[in-house]
């Protein structure tokens, strides 16, 4: 096996891995009322655009090779470094869902009985599914040797972000009011410590 066909079988696994998670949690949160909604259009383009950068653009590329002609050498570094990055994005992806139980929800929303939760990754960030998607799209870049596959999964989640989290956070302002404030105060968005 070529080092590109490691790298695309370790994104295909992850990917396969993405699904196992989010499965369950989606069939669960069917099951609980939602007593309050903040879809739009900008949201939907968000997550259209989250969809399209981290599986449909490098689905196709690893299914056809296209496009070829962007494509870069495959280093073996770079696939151990991208396999590390997509595993630490699984691992966060699974424990966020752990922690927001039955509180999930792939759209903005509350739901029945809907609580702050500030524990687990939740303690060093307020939004640890975007960093689960952001550390996907950079373990993407890693993996997939072809700078267009490659990097859409960074674009598709910078659209995410940079469209939904204000409007989730004032969301979660008016719901939670200065319980939210204070957990702002003593957390960063997306990156611990950090940002």
């Amino acid at each position: 096996m070529s080092v590109a066909a490691a790298g695309e079988s370790i994104w295909v696994l992850g990917i396969i891995a993405w699904y196992v998670i989010r499965f369950p949690f989606e069939r669960r949160a069917k099951r609980v009322r939602v007593v309050s909604s903040r879809r739009s259009g900008n949201e939907a383009v968000g997550l259209a655009s989250a969809l399209v950068g981290l599986a449909v653009i490098p689905g196709f590329y690893v299914a056809t090779g296209v496009p070829r002609a962007l494509d870069h050498p495959a280093h073996i570094w770079a696939v151990i470094v991208g396999a590390v990055v997509f595993f630490s994005a699984m691992w966060v992806f699974r424990r966020t869902h752990k922690e927001l139980g039955r509180n999930w929800s792939i759209t903005l929303e509350i739901r029945e009985k809907h609580k702050l939760i500030s524990g687990g990754p939740y303690a060093f960030v307020r939004h640890p599914m975007y960093t689960s998607f952001m550390l996907m799209g950079i373990g993407q870049a890693f993996l997939i040797p072809n700078w267009f596959a490659g990097l859409a999964g960074l674009l598709g989640f910078a659209i995410l972000f940079f469209l939904r989290v204000d409007k989730e956070e004032r969301m979660m302002m008016e719901i939670f009011g200065a319980e939210y404030g204070d957990y702002m105060q003593r957390t960063k968005r997306l990156i611990p410590y950090l940002y």
